[in-house]
């Protein structure tokens, strides 16, 4: 082995425990969430899904100092695809990579320094993963514009056009309204949910709202930024669908890109909390809060990241036990039953939340923080 070799090692060694570090993968996906507003809507374990193959890869590559193989831009491609079918822009993909590139660099250059690793290695990893990154941005780029120049993206276009025009609000939002066909002067609603089979080609929409459950009367949906998003002119029934649907309204036109985030928020925190059919923004106010601040969530993360690390392999456990209990209004046997567990197996549990977090989850506020942080911890389960 050449001196160039033996100085390479310790490097790799970083970048590989950098790369592994789920809680710095959480915040990854966190901190792209938060930031680009087209991949928040994507589910937390498709993102870090693709991020960890992704990080896993050039590793190997800046081990092997080398260019992506075939197989690793075949990934790529098929990753390019993916997001095109989920109505996702080229470029919010690309924000997105970068959001992710920027935070495990900075994690790298950190443990580096504490490391005393020189850094003229860590740049001439960082240089090896920048040529590897261009060609794997090229391969995106063109397998993206390749899926929807055939026509696989899915959405009529003049649909998801006026539908754009709607949820941007103001005064455009009124002519939309009339081109669309809605009755002039009437409050609208904005209902949202994914798509079922996101990885599949989406069907091609209608100008009604028959393809999102539970509507009623004439309106417009399309596929947008990963999910299928509708404008009507009544609120939907309760149909029982499996699954969730997220609304607000009735709005003005003018009013209907803050209805649009509403109705986000309200998908948002039916999913966390297993809610099914469809969910008005105003039944989960404070929850939609909560699962809207993906950057607060992070900052929960890191002040106990100390305690999930000492909870070890009872920290699923504990959390599960801590949702249940408060999910229940904290009645002990009501969530025993849920988990199928004795109920001082769940006052043991929550208590051993509060010893390790600090946070009791009695008090009104604290309840609120400790749900939180517990569903934050089984997220990306």
């Amino acid at each position: 082995m050449n001196e160039d070799d033996t100085d390479w090692t310790p490097v790799i060694d970083l970048i590989e425990r950098v790369n592994g570090d789920e809680d710095l993968l959480a915040s990854v996906v966190a901190g792209v969430s938060s930031l680009v507003r087209e991949v928040s809507v994507l589910p937390p374990a498709d993102i870090a899904g693709h991020t960890r193959v992704l990080l896993a890869a050039a590793t190997r590559a800046i081990a092997s100092r080398r260019g992506p193989t075939e197989a690793e831009l075949s990934f790529v491609a098929e990753l390019g695809v993916t997001r095109a079918r989920q109505g996702v822009p080229i470029e919010a993909v690309l924000s997105a990579i970068h959001v992710a590139e920027r935070a495990i660099w900075s994690r790298a250059r950190e443990v580096a320094a504490r490391e005393g690793i020189r850094a003229g290695l860590l740049l001439d990893a960082r240089e090896l993963y920048d040529d590897w990154a261009e060609a794997v941005r090229s391969r995106l780029i063109k397998a993206h514009r390749e899926a929807q120049a055939g026509g696989r993206a899915g959405p009529d276009e003049r649909d998801a056009a006026i539908l754009r025009r709607l949820l941007d609000g103001g005064s455009a939002a009124a002519l939309a309204a009339a081109e669309a066909g809605l009755p002039p002067n009437t409050p609208l609603w904005v209902l949202t949910t994914r798509p079922a089979g996101a990885h599949e080609p989406p069907r091609r929409l209608t100008a009604t709202t028959r393809d999102v459950p539970g509507s009623r009367g004439p309106g417009v949906s399309a596929l947008l930024d990963g999910l299928l998003v509708a404008v009507a002119v009544r609120a939907p029934a309760a149909d029982g669908a499996a699954y969730a649907v997220g609304i607000a309204g009735p709005a003005e036109p003018e009013n209907l890109a803050a209805a649009r985030r509403l109705a986000v928020s309200a998908l948002a925190a039916a999913e966390a909390t297993g809610r099914t059919g469809p969910v008005h923004a105003a039944d989960v106010a404070v929850l939609a809060a909560i699962t809207d601040r993906t950057d607060l969530a992070s900052v929960l993360l890191e002040r106990h990241r100390a305690a999930w690390t000492g909870l070890g392999a009872s920290g699923e456990p504990v959390a599960r036990a801590v949702c249940a209990w408060l999910e229940a209004g904290r009645d002990v046997t009501s969530a025993a039953g849920r988990l199928f567990v004795h109920p001082n197996t769940v006052r043991n549990r929550v208590q051993r939340f509060t010893e390790a977090t600090g946070i009791d989850p009695s008090d009104t506020f604290g309840a609120v923080n400790a749900w939180w942080l517990c569903r934050t911890w089984l997220a990306p389960a």
